[in-house]
């Protein structure tokens, strides 16, 4: 089994762009098992993590339902930001300036095969991330994501998460609010759950902005640890 993790920062990219790239990785590590069970080639499976920023999007899964975004196609256009209709699980959601994108690319076939542990893992991530900056954060029963104050009227989420495997091998992610433009929100039941408020980390913790690259490098240090991976990550991060 190989468990090292290819780490990529690709920095500010069009939703789209990233897609593409993730399916090309994603079709890569599938294609790889499928020779490796036709014939026997006992090829060692790459795994990546890729970190991104988005221009303005907001994504829907394929059990979403379309009425969750409030704009139409020209309000779309007024607020500078994109639409589009994803293979993820999950409903809408929205990625932009400001907030860490996260796509584990992994063959779980190199870690363990569950995909509750798997999401589990992506949870305790954020949580004990959040955790370095003094916030509890916890799961939500039936919700998605990673929330604050779980349970009371106050409760609101800073993480949501969406993904998709097949064959093992996952692709999409979570998206953590860090320096978000929080009004994006206000354009869309967020994950299709009514009545419960979004928040980022500059806000919880009275700040203009938090370093996204720190952010990152405590994610990492957390993902390492769960996934008893072996990161490879280049020198800027």
């Amino acid at each position: 089994m190989n468990k090292t993790v290819d780490i990529e920062d690709l920095g500010y990219k069009d939703y789209k762009e990233c897609w593409d790239y993730q399916e090309k990785l994603f079709k890569g590590i599938v294609d790889t098992k499928i020779k490796n069970r036709r014939e026997a080639a006992g090829l060692e499976t790459p795994n990546y993590l890729l970190f991104v920023e988005h221009p303005h999007v907001y994504t829907l899964g394929k059990s979403g339902d379309f009425s969750n975004l409030l704009l139409n196609e020209d309000q779309l256009k007024q607020k500078g930001a994109k639409f589009y209709k994803i293979n993820r699980g999950g409903d809408i959601t929205y990625h932009g300036p400001g907030q860490i994108v996260g796509y584990p690319i992994l063959d779980l076939d190199n870690f363990f095969t569950d995909i509750h542990k798997y999401l589990r893992f992506l949870e305790e991530m954020i949580i004990r991330t959040l955790a370095e900056y003094g916030l509890k954060a916890d799961r939500s029963p039936g919700e998605t994501g990673v929330w604050l104050d779980v349970g009371t009227p106050f409760a609101r989420k800073i993480c949501a998460m969406g993904v998709r495997a097949s064959r093992w091998v996952t692709m999409h992610g979570f998206a953590l609010n860090i320096n978000a433009n929080l009004g994006y929100f206000d354009n869309i039941v967020p994950c299709g759950i009514r009545g419960k408020a979004v928040t980022s980390l500059n806000v919880e913790l009275g700040l203009e902005t938090v370093p996204m690259d720190e952010v990152k490098s405590k994610l990492l240090q957390h993902f390492e640890t769960l996934f008893e991976a072996e990161i490879k990550k280049p020198e800027i991060l």
